[in-house]
């Protein structure tokens, strides 16, 4: 009997740091750093979206898990926009993380081409909850980060050029 593998058990990700108050910049490297077991310098840059905030990204490779790990890490900074991403990896769905200031945190599992991945029971739930139909968009957009990715779509293109940091955690 052939033995499988199911689960895959190391993945990639990107951490998009998209404003950060200059004081905060040492802790998030500091939280990244922690949770990663691998010394972050990030190349910092102007947040052009918001003059006196920066900004930064890295790429990161470790255990299946690990966005989950860094956006719990990241979020203790709640004056930080950021989003964590885990790429989708064999038996593993991807994972999206975003926090924006007064939205908090949200996170949606992705599939291998990005999309937002909604299951049934919890279509069935937003269904039930609303059997008139009534407000079931409101849901269904909370469901898909629209708010979060709407808040963030500024910050995204604030960088063009920056530099990428990848980090590497010791596995094993």
């Amino acid at each position: 009997m052939r033995t499988l593998e199911q689960f895959a058990d190391r993945t990639t990700g990107v951490v998009y740091i998209h404003s950060s108050p200059t004081a905060l910049c040492p802790h998030v490297e500091w939280a990244l750093s922690s949770t990663l077991d691998a010394r972050a310098n990030l190349k910092w840059s102007a947040q052009e979206a918001a003059p006196g905030l920066q900004r930064a990204t890295v790429d990161w490779t470790g255990p299946v898990g690990t966005g989950a790990r860094l956006a719990n890490a990241l979020r203790e900074w709640s004056p930080l926009r950021f989003e964590v991403t885990e790429n989708a990896s064999d038996g593993v769905d991807g994972e999206r993380f975003c926090h924006v200031p007064g939205l908090g945190l949200w996170r949606g599992s992705m599939s291998a081409n990005g999309d937002v991945m909604i299951g049934e029971m919890q279509l069935r739930a937003m269904l039930d909850a609303q059997a008139d139909g009534i407000g079931l968009a409101g849901r269904l957009d909370a469901a898909l980060g629209t708010a979060w990715d709407s808040a963030l779509e500024e910050f995204r293109m604030g960088g063009a050029g920056a530099e990428v940091t990848w980090l590497h955690q010791r596995v094993g």
